[in-house]
């Protein structure tokens, strides 16, 4: 009887090998990635805030700002943008939209998530917006050379909120002609106004850039023939200023944005009225940290054509390695040996497209995060935390969108030291590895499967905790994690981030899929 039983086994598993052999996938062939956490070599260190977030200086205001394409929010059509600037013109296509509510309970639970974080409230308004330093209602127009105006309860609400969510402010000055004496020198008043109200709430400021972008000085709002001459000379007022009222404020700069790859369609070069040679020449090594900026592309306001399936492609999630290649020669010319800081990224400019708020960004954001750890940038400020389509969350409804979970699985899985991989999986599979949050010598690593139809199979020598998060289609907003949707309650509060405990050996990473997958007995010297 077994003997029997045992050729009924045998004579299926030789069919089902001969059947394996008929369409050339032997099991035997497979190819397979074998990772060694425990043997995984220290690359460095990232700031416990790597992975943090900007919420815009116009959002705290109101203004004019990018409308989500499938919106009901108050405001001009993205397509019916030759409309009269008003008082708080934001430069390109965009539509009007009310202050967001940084007192709102649902907000703070799902950010509070995200905590330790950098908050950094600055972009294009902050270099002309007027801070009323009194307790009067909001200005009706912004005084002259101003564009918005921010009341001292609006900055209390910024204050008060990244006090609630564990979050480190980041901002900017006011640079614009209303910031400037009678003969276009830059004066400190107004920084003066809000670093003194600030630290009269009880409120600090981590980190600080002068001016948001000066290599768009013109639509940043700077005054009209502004070039590297102008902003090193308002650098070297703002300095010694910083340093006396905020002695521990990280100074950040330049903040420069579009050099190292193109944003626009068909790899056409942006003019920029200059460049980070022309800064960083002119000012010296003034800064603490260098400061950067990075979009893939511009989103289809203006002008971008980015495709879904252009998302899991090579050169789509490798657009990142050029930039950050690009700003860091740069602080490695000027001053070799400094943190470098991206403090403005998403899928892309002016907004981001509709596939920012899809599950198919997913695999660009963690891929950067993933890249940019392992070449030492310190922290990286996703734009934005609930506005547009590139919001972490709905702007209307504070719903999380795909790249809001993956950062919270990276929160809640990757602790600040990264490690090497060592092994690659070829074009289709991306790995990172850094140590795990809250076990020593624990690893964890991060599995992306860019392939859209085919699976792919790595091997680990040690027990983990799985977390796969898949969708029902690259275009979904829901998020699966092991099979199971993940959604917020009404409150913010957050379902049971749970993993499925696998054994040692391979592991199937099924098409266009992500895998944390934690491994605490690895006892890698570097997570000691």
């Amino acid at each position: 009887m077994s003997f029997a039983m045992g050729t009924i086994k045998l004579e299926r598993v030789v069919c089902l090998g001969m059947v394996m052999m008929a369409v050339g996938v032997s099991a035997q062939e497979k190819p397979s990635v074998n990772l060694a956490p425990s043997k995984m070599s220290k690359l460095g260190t990232v700031d416990p805030r790597f992975v943090s977030y900007n919420v815009e200086m116009v959002e705290v205001t109101g203004g004019r700002f990018w409308k989500p394409y499938k919106s009901n929010v108050a405001g001009h059509d993205a397509a019916k943008s030759n409309t009269t600037p008003d008082a708080n013109q934001q430069v390109g296509e965009n539509a009007g939209r009310p202050a967001i509510d940084l007192s709102n309970p649902r907000l703070r639970e799902l950010a509070e998530a995200l905590g330790p974080a950098y908050v950094r409230v600055s972009g294009s308004w902050a270099n002309s917006t007027y801070f009323q330093d009194d307790d009067l209602p909001a200005l009706k127009e912004p005084p002259k050379g101003f564009r918005g105006v921010l009341t001292g309860a609006e900055w209390k609400g910024v204050i008060d909120f990244a006090r609630a969510v564990n979050a480190k402010l980041v901002t900017s000055v006011a640079i614009s002609p209303g910031a400037r004496d009678m003969s276009g020198v830059w004066t400190p008043d107004q920084a003066k106004a809000l670093f003194d109200y600030t630290k009269s709430i009880g409120g600090s400021i981590a980190a600080t850039e002068f001016m948001n972008e000066p290599t768009f000085p013109g639509p940043g709002g700077a005054p009209k023939g502004y070039d590297a001459a102008a902003f090193a000379k308002d650098v070297k007022a703002f300095e010694p200023f910083l340093r006396n009222e905020l002695p521990s404020t990280i100074f950040l700069g330049p903040g420069s944005i579009g050099e190292g790859s193109s944003l626009m369609p068909g790899g056409a070069t942006m003019k920029l009225a200059l460049n980070t040679d022309q800064i960083m020449e002119a000012t010296g090594p003034v800064f603490d940290a260098f400061s950067y900026h990075f979009y893939a592309s511009v989103s289809n306001r203006c002008g971008g054509r980015t495709t879904v399936a252009q998302g899991l492609t090579t050169d789509w999630l490798d657009r990142t390695i050029a930039g950050e290649a690009f700003y860091a020669a740069a602080r490695d010319k000027y001053f070799p040996g400094k943190p470098i800081w991206l403090t403005e990224t998403a899928e892309a400019a002016c907004g981001g497209d509709q596939l920012a708020g899809q599950f198919v960004d997913s695999f660009r954001y963690l891929n950067q995060l993933g890249i940019l750890a392992q070449k030492g940038v310190q922290a990286v400020m996703h734009n934005t935390l609930a506005s547009s389509d590139y919001g972490f969350l709905n702007e209307e409804t504070y719903e999380p969108r795909p790249d809001y979970w993956m950062a919270l699985l990276w929160k809640r899985t990757m602790d600040a030291v990264v490690l090497d991989p060592g092994a690659t999986g070829g074009p289709s599979l991306r790995i990172y590895a850094q140590c795990m949050k809250g076990h020593k010598g624990g690893v964890t690593l991060l599995a992306m499967n860019i392939d859209p139809k085919q699976e792919q199979t790595l091997t680990i020598p040690l027990s983990a905790d799985r977390y796969t998060l898949t969708a029902p289609d690259l275009t979904s907003i829901t998020v699966l994690l092991n099979g199971v949707a993940l959604q917020a309650g009404q409150d913010g509060t957050l379902p049971e981030i749970k993993g499925q405990r696998v054994k040692p050996g391979a592991l199937e990473l099924a098409p266009a899929s992500i895998t944390f997958l934690t491994v605490p007995s690895a006892r890698n010297a570097g997570c000691m």
